[in-house]
């Protein structure tokens, strides 16, 4: 398969495709694998997966430099990347599910444990090929399942790297990349050999795993879409409020699920937020990854930058641009930041998730009204509140209909918190002791004493 690097719109590399036949060998590697791995207890693992944190540590830079050039996001953000995936294998590294006696008596002790699935497919976006791996992963290996990822078919070869450094590392067949041009996802979902489906990517296709996975009635966790609204109370200072808004519509170019996708303000506030936006749109610089001065880089594929276009000229004719709306010219998928003010609830750039670097302004008088604005939407990943008042943001934040509220910030996400979506934007948690547990199966052992 061709790699397109999305800074130039030019193929840089290439990678396998593997075919319905080398998924069965996978499995089948992964199942011969499992029981061994499984037995092995917490403080074998552990000691295996440290040695590949370290293993990714020393290849840190390499990963990083891969990163930016498959999926486009700017250097010091895919360092980031890497840093956080090292780190989530750190923080699962350290972590362990002992039973629980959920009763003791005289006469009984009921015992709560918990025991691995079996083999787990990890399907992972493009916009986070390696973090979004890793919080599967991690989470999965150390409470003993065997893992077979399939990343996005535009961003391979992060995770093909680093099964080439799990390799030397893991025993094997306890974790196998697979890359597709997304034709075996299916035949994961619904093999009855995968005993856990874990993927993160757009609802439809959430709900087509949904649908796959359930002739075996296998596990499934599904992080999906999001429409996250930023709602922005009366006593809020806009002049500080808004950097914070643009960096969370714009990280990664708006291309992240929990990024604000909308912006609710007073009306008497609109002038201020859309001009405060509008000059931070200005001094934002879209290049390649690779340049050191860059802060926004491109989208990641022709196909996104061709729905963000048409998202924006939609927007242009019920809307006004406040700044940006074009494609900058040249090769690349490069989109300038674009601000866009007076659609109406229904626009498309409102109901949607645009993913892009695309932000709509919204005016609300009353705050019941905003806030039952915001909450429909068949989408409910996250959201946020800023206010000057810390106890009245956390009031309203506690009546958006959404599995994550942030008040006074946006995307933070420590591993030792759990996140996942309400109504459409997903099923199950990551992160946390629940997002372990989420890779095991609770057995209840209950005992006469008497």
């Amino acid at each position: 398969m061709d790699v397109v690097n999305p800074a130039s719109g030019v193929t840089f590399a290439t990678a396998p495709r593997a075919d319905a036949g080398q998924a069965e060998q996978a499995i089948a590697s992964a199942r011969r694998a499992f029981p061994d791995w499984a037995a092995l207890g917490f403080p074998a693992r552990r000691r295996y997966i440290r040695d590949f944190a370290d293993a990714m540590r020393s290849r840190s830079d390499d990963l990083a430099r891969l990163l930016t050039m498959e999926q486009g996001k700017p250097l010091h953000e895919a360092r980031q990347e890497v840093a956080g995936a090292i780190a989530a294998i750190d923080h699962y590294a350290d972590l362990e599910l002992v039973p629980r006696v959920l009763r003791e008596t005289t006469n009984e002790r009921i015992i709560e444990q918990r025991y691995p699935l079996g083999v787990v497919a990890a399907i992972t976006p493009w916009n986070y090929p390696l973090l979004l791996l890793m919080v599967k992963l991690a989470p999965a290996l150390v409470t003993g399942n065997a893992v077979i990822a399939k990343p996005a078919p535009t961003t391979p070869l992060t995770t093909l790297l680093l099964g080439e450094i799990a390799a030397d590392i893991l025993p094997a067949g306890v974790f196998q990349t697979l890359t597709d041009r997304n034709d075996l996802g299916e035949l994961l979902s619904r093999h009855p050999g995968v005993a856990h489906v874990s993927f993160t990517g757009s609802t439809p296709t959430g709900k087509k795993v949904l649908g796959s996975a359930a002739g075996t009635l296998k596990r499934f966790t599904l992080e999906l879409g999001g429409n996250d609204a930023a709602l922005i109370l009366d006593d809020a200072d806009i002049v500080s409020v808004a950097p914070r808004i643009f960096a969370g519509a714009t990280a990664n170019a708006g291309q992240i699920c929990l990024a604000i996708k909308r912006v609710y303000a007073p009306r008497s506030m609109i002038d201020t937020l859309c001009a405060e936006l509008a000059r931070l749109a200005g001094e934002a610089v879209v290049g390649d990854g690779m340049d050191t001065a860059t802060t926004i880089g491109p989208i990641q594929n022709r196909e996104q930058f061709a729905k963000v276009q048409a998202f924006i000229e939609e927007a242009r004719k019920h809307g006004s641009i406040v700044a940006g709306g074009e494609a900058l010219p040249g090769p690349g998928y490069f989109i300038a930041p674009t601000i866009v003010r007076g659609l109406s609830d229904n626009a498309r750039l409102v109901r949607e998730e645009q993913f892009g670097p695309v932000l709509p302004v919204l005016a609300y008088d009353d705050l019941d009204e905003a806030i039952a604005r915001i909450n429909d939407s068949e989408y409910g990943l996250g959201g946020s509140v800023w206010s000057a008042d810390v106890e009245r943001g956390i009031a309203v934040a506690s009546r958006i209909e959404s599995g994550t509220v942030w008040v006074n910030k946006h995307l933070e996400l420590p591993f030792d918190v759990p996140f996942g979506g309400a109504k459409q934007s997903g099923i199950g948690r990551q992160q946390g002791i629940e997002g372990m547990e989420d890779f095991t199966q609770p057995r209840i052992i209950n005992v006469a004493l008497a």
